[in-house]
């Protein structure tokens, strides 16, 4: 566990979590370890409590907020009699129950397999409730593959055969995206940030967004409206947590792709949380293990969300700043901020647009049509016998505009 985050922050989110699934937590502990115990993780005395506690209560499940070896996994449940869950498992029920598309659930089963390889003890049939997820809470039958190592080794294969489809898939609508001049504009940031609050409200749509950790699993795209008529794609994506289990950044890669394909990175920062930069930092941290670097070329556009949570006094301090280009801050919930937001976004795409004249004769309407599709038309003038259009075109496009139109047609737009 992190020693530089607040131990009670920790103990709330780790409620939150548990929350996210829909589980009541009926007792909680901040358990303070000089260094770990091999056999236990936490301290013979601290193991004795909390089985007293747990002999008092019956709980389905125990959570420690931990990662946690298999073997300190058994004796715990042993000393408890109670199914144990680590964060990297609970981080993966949840990921189970949230994921929606084919490509999120595969991601899911493959992290899944992938940390219940080395964890295969025996079948938790005293768990009748039956759930979603992938079986760490499931009852009898629910997942049988983690009795047979060679079954899950095969249905591994077989995952990642599917994903590749997938990611050709996605790899193709990325392609038909290209031919379309419509730039990516992602959002990333800590779980429950408020980006799903924020996308819906620039983009007028109805994505899940709720006061959960890990609302949102798998990306939602959709179209944008910018300040001088430019069109984007917006792009929501799940959110990052301190200690995300290794399998996940690996198994999510080719989820977050839109991110790594943006032509623009948001960072939505929860203002008014308690540990706004630690959590900053976290999720700087896995844009660098997706191979993001935050100091690279391509902007990282950081926003402080949530102001309406703040004091009235801090709240105006912060839209001012942004007023000058110190920072962007917004409250997705109200509004405020928003304007100036999109301002940006069309700000940082227009940079390394081209910005070129464009002579048609007036009969050719399938020309015309061409570059309204394919360009941003900032003006139109028209004479007795052709139209002169002024384009920004995006660089990826005016390979393309050179081979539709003669080279006398196009000239720079000094």
């Amino acid at each position: 566990m992190d020693g530089g985050r607040d131990a009670t922050a920790r103990l709330e989110e780790a409620v939150g979590l548990t929350a996210a699934i829909g589980l009541d937590v009926i007792a909680a502990h901040i358990v303070m370890l000089a260094r770990a115990t091999p056999a236990t993780l936490i301290g013979s005395g601290k193991v004795n409590e909390i089985a007293s506690e747990a002999r008092a209560m019956e709980p389905e499940v125990i959570i420690v907020n931990a990662n946690v070896s298999p073997v300190q996994q058994r004796n715990l449940e042993k000393a408890w009699g109670t199914k144990v869950l680590d964060r990297t498992a609970l981080i993966l029920e949840i990921f189970g129950e949230r994921a929606q598309t084919r490509e999120g659930r595969l991601q899911v089963e493959l992290a899944h397999l992938t940390y219940q390889r080395s964890r295969l003890v025996r079948s938790w049939t005293h768990l009748e409730r039956q759930r979603g997820g992938f079986g760490f809470l499931g009852g009898p039958g629910e997942t049988q593959i983690e009795t047979d190592r060679r079954l899950i080794g095969e249905r591994i294969v077989k995952i990642k055969k599917e994903l590749e489809q997938v990611k050709r898939t996605r790899g193709l609508h990325r392609k038909a995206r290209k031919r379309v001049p419509f730039p990516v504009v992602a959002l990333v940031g800590y779980t429950n940030a408020g980006k799903s609050t924020l996308f819906n409200a620039l983009t007028k749509s109805e994505v899940l967004a709720k006061d959960l950790l890990f609302a949102t699993l798998d990306p939602t795209m959709r179209g944008l409206k910018l300040p001088g008529g430019r069109r984007a794609i917006l792009s929501d994506t799940v959110g990052f947590i301190a200690d995300l289990p290794v399998e996940l950044v690996a198994a999510f890669r080719a989820t977050l792709e839109e991110v790594l394909e943006a032509e623009i990175i948001v960072h939505v920062r929860d203002a008014a949380h308690p540990e706004t930069d630690d959590q900053r930092r976290d999720v700087l941290k896995v844009l660098g293990e997706l191979g993001i670097d935050p100091e690279g070329e391509r902007p990282i556009l950081e926003i402080l969300n949530k102001i309406d949570l703040l004091e009235d006094d801090i709240r105006k301090r912060l839209l001012a700043r942004s007023e000058v280009g110190a920072l962007s801050a917004v409250s997705a919930l109200t509004g405020e901020g928003l304007d100036l937001l999109l301002q940006r976004f069309a700000d940082g795409l227009g940079q390394d647009e081209n910005m070129v004249r464009l002579r048609l004769p007036t009969s050719d309407g399938e020309g015309l049509a061409w570059a309204y599709r394919h360009a941003r038309v900032l003006k139109r003038r028209e004479a007795r016998d052709r139209i002169e259009l002024t384009l920004s075109i995006d660089p990826a496009e005016m390979e393309r505009f050179k081979s539709r139109f003669d080279e006398k047609q196009i000239k720079p737009a000094y």
